[in-house]
């Protein structure tokens, strides 16, 4: 299935914008655009929800025919057990997180016994833990603490463009992740040339127009073959005022969704 991430609304929610979106507000947008899926990522407000304010938030995802995903970042047994409480309670099962946090960097040693402890309870829920490519854990060592917990309940987020920021090329995180693979963010990315010629922005651009090698990744991941839901994000720069970030958010946003309803 296809859909959106709260990362497709970045601007939109973020302090920047004289009125935030609401949950509501982006599962009426997905549902208008055509998306099936909806994965509230890296979006604390959901922590201070009450069991009636989730079952009010899953009820309105039924009801426009929306499959909900949860996103958070860190493996301390704690905040994944929170994690695990809200996705049972909404009914999502797919929960995506990051190795590190602001407080906690963990060593490969110690995410694979911290996730060898909380990985079981998300099993016996039904629910599946993903880990997101990105630059600040490399490759080679995410894939060790999933192969180091060893179970089908814990897999890989892809994201290719995020590990370009270590010297990883998108085709070989690609290539490596893929037998793991349990989610995919769809962003496209480019390198411009700064002004003078002086170093590069790596940015977001319009998907179809940059490095992302869709075609590839499909077809080394399968997704429709394995039910792995592909999600888009952005990379929008901000555009200098928010009426003008907010409308070609908009515009990147139809359009990758649009493209991925059309390669079905």
């Amino acid at each position: 299935m296809y859909g959106l991430s709260t990362y497709a609304f970045f601007w939109r929610i973020s302090d920047r914008s004289p009125r935030p979106l609401t949950l509501d507000e982006m599962l009426a947008g997905t549902r208008e655009l055509g998306g099936e899926v909806f994965q509230i990522c890296d979006y604390p407000l959901i922590e201070s929800y009450d069991d009636e304010q989730l079952d009010a938030l899953r009820a309105t995802a039924a009801g426009l025919g929306i499959t909900l995903e949860l996103g958070t970042r860190g493996v301390r047994t704690e905040h994944l057990a929170t994690y695990l409480r809200i996705a049972r309670r909404l009914g999502v099962t797919l929960v995506r997180s990051m190795l590190n946090t602001a407080e906690h960097r963990p060593t490969v040693a110690e995410a694979t016994t911290l996730l060898r402890e909380a990985v079981p309870a998300y099993a016996a829920a039904g629910v599946t833990l993903g880990l997101e490519t990105y630059e600040q854990v490399s490759t080679d060592d995410l894939l060790s603490v999933v192969r180091g917990v060893n179970s089908p309940n814990l897999g890989v987020v892809l994201d290719p463009g995020n590990s370009v920021a270590r010297l990883e090329r998108p085709v070989d995180v690609v290539d490596a992740t893929a037998p793991y693979v349990v989610n995919i963010h769809v962003k496209d990315f480019s390198f411009s040339r700064r002004d003078g010629w002086v170093g590069f922005t790596y940015a977001g651009c319009l998907l179809g127009e940059g490095l992302l090698d869709y075609d590839h990744m499909i077809r080394k991941v399968g997704p429709d073959e394995r039910g792995i839901n592909q999600i888009v994000e952005h990379w929008l720069p901000w555009q200098g005022d928010f009426e003008e970030t907010a409308r070609l958010e908009d515009q990147w946003t139809r359009h990758s969704i649009n493209t991925l309803l059309r390669s079905k």
